[in-house]
């Protein structure tokens, strides 16, 4: 038996996108030719649109997409930053936790397009220093492109207070990673007022390789891909007609659950906490516990190293994340602990558990009886 608590990074496809993906899969046409087959996968994608339009709370016309959260956020933060540079707008102001999908486009500007970047830091719940954000937005009046800030941060799953960061910021475009929030917690981009807003499909129980950037209707920015214009002319690309489809129906399906699903993935948390804390008293949890995301806890296992505890636990057949970002095999300290104020060494004994509701208390209890062992064989390798 495998117990999955990886569901942050991907997810099960949920029925409703399964049955739509393989029926949308069937149909022969590309949406944009004029045709009777190419309409009719046109009105199926449409009504796609729609359905994400309707989950998200914006309209069908402000729906772009794409092909991932990364292209989604690299397309906005991008587009906003070269459609400000025109005006001498070349400041952008983020957190110091953002996900890599955010980070890596605004230090790229850095090096070859002359942004400046203004980091603004987080508290150890993970919340933004507002005030520090309104000193930022005063000091660089008129030379700021975007503010781009996570709606929830996908290691410790704190929730960011946007729509306030939406009116410190005024009349800035404000862009917001909603990739893990999306379907999971109350979300409306109508009410949020942000400009831009990234979602993605495997999140929510769609398929891989489709999402979506939600961006205000009547406003153009520099696209990144260059073709046909299929979305607006900002996003050019042969339309996923099946992925679209299923990624609505995994949206309608995750938005019509949300609160009974809400409830139960907040009881396995607590009792995953528990179930933790009863068997490793030294541990603690990392984030905010009240303003949060259902399903993420990132939990602390003093001098132990994540990694191992990681292979430890995949050899008992439980599935988590380090929470840091591993290349080549070289383990490096997570940024988003780093900046919540954690040490190189307690970044590195942290482990992601990401719940969904079709976790288990079977398998929480799976994890509770191996944990002390693998702690216990993790603090002894450190010591060697």
């Amino acid at each position: 038996m495998l117990a999955y608590f990886d569901h942050a990074a991907t997810t099960p496809m949920v029925e409703p996108a399964i049955t739509a993906l393989n029926n949308q899969l069937k149909k022969l046409g590309n949406a944009s030719s004029l045709h009777s087959a190419g309409r009719s996968v046109r009105k199926d994608l449409e009504q796609g649109r729609e359905e994400i339009a309707l989950a998200i709370d914006c309209a069908p016309s402000e729906v772009i997409f794409t092909a991932s959260g990364t292209e989604a956020n690299n397309l906005a933060i991008k587009g906003l930053f070269w459609k400000g540079a025109k005006d001498n707008k070349k400041v952008i102001i983020t957190s110091t936790f953002e996900h890599h999908a955010v980070m890596d486009p605004i230090i790229w500007l850095a090096e070859h397009e002359g942004a400046q970047i203004v980091g603004i830091k987080v508290d150890r719940k993970g919340f933004i220093d507002l005030t520090e954000l309104k000193e930022a937005v005063e000091k660089h009046k008129g030379e700021v492109a975007l503010i781009s800030i996570m709606h929830s941060n996908n290691e410790v799953g704190t929730i960011e207070d946007i729509a306030q960061i939406v009116k410190i910021a005024g009349d800035i475009p404000v862009h917001s990673d909603c990739v893990q929030s999306f379907g999971k917690v109350d979300l409306s981009f109508k009410k949020l007022g942000v400009t831009a807003a990234t979602v993605s499909a495997h999140k929510v129980g769609g398929p891989l390789g489709v999402a979506a950037l939600i961006l205000k209707r009547g406003l153009d920015i520099e696209p990144i891909l260059h073709g046909g214009g299929q979305e607006r002319d900002i996003r050019s690309g042969t339309f996923n007609a099946p992925g679209i489809v299923a990624f609505a129906a995994a949206a309608t399906d995750a938005v019509a659950n949300k609160k009974e699903r809400d409830i139960k993935i907040r009881q396995l948390k607590q009792e995953l906490i528990n179930t933790i804390k009863k068997n490793v008293s030294d541990i603690w949890v990392n984030g905010d516990q009240e303003n949060c995301l259902p399903g993420i806890v990132s939990i602390t296992f003093p001098k132990t190293d994540s990694e191992g505890l990681l292979l430890l636990l995949d050899a008992e057949g439980i599935a988590c994340s380090t929470g840091s970002a591993c290349s080549a095999g070289v383990q490096r300290p997570s940024h988003v602990l780093l900046a919540m104020g954690l040490t190189e060494d307690e970044t590195t004994s942290t482990l992601r558990f990401s719940l969904s509701y079709t976790n288990t208390v079977n398998e929480i209890a799976a994890l509770g009886a191996v944990i002390s062992t693998v702690v216990t064989k993790s603090r002894a390798a450190m010591v060697k």
